[in-house]
This record gives structure tokens, sequence and C-alpha cells, in this order.
């Protein structure tokens, strides 16, 4: 499988388990990430993509979006889409 990285980690809200992504390219909710940073390595599906609090099914370069994530993330790491 092939990877495309589609942005970066800015932020991240603990109790809610939300990190927010700063795109480099668009993304949709259904595909699979790969969240690769110093102490975090993992994958998961989109579930949902939020921006400014509302559902969206997609975002495209430069949106700044919030998604859930699986694991602990941190500013700084690195978003790619799973290409199949």
């Amino acid at each position: 499988m092939q990877e495309k990285e589609v942005g970066k980690i800015t932020h991240y809200y603990n109790h809610l388990s939300v990190g927010i992504i700063e795109l480099s390219d668009a993304l949709t909710v259904g595909e699979t990430i790969h969240v690769k940073g110093h102490s975090d390595d993992f994958t998961q599906t989109v579930d949902s993509i939020q921006i400014e609090h509302a559902d969206v099914p997609s975002a495209k370069a430069g949106d700044v979006i919030g998604i859930k994530v699986a694991g602990k993330v941190h500013p700084h790491d690195k978003v790619y889409k799973v290409i199949p």
C-alpha cells in the first residue's frame, strides 16, 4: 500500500480525543489515514470531519479540520492518506 502526506497535527484535545489537522491535500470521510510522529504510529479510518464544529463530508488543502483519533497525537505529527 502507498501513502501520501495530507497534513500535520497542530493540536490535540486530550479530553475529546480529537486531533486538529492542517491539511496540505484533500481528505474524505471513510478514507484511511496513518498518523506518524516521534512517539505515535497508528492507522485508522476517518469516521467524521469537522470544520468550525460543523460536520463535513470532505475537506480540501488549506482547511483546518478536527477528527476523532484512535490514539494520542502531538503537534508536528505527520498525517498520511493510505492509498489501497
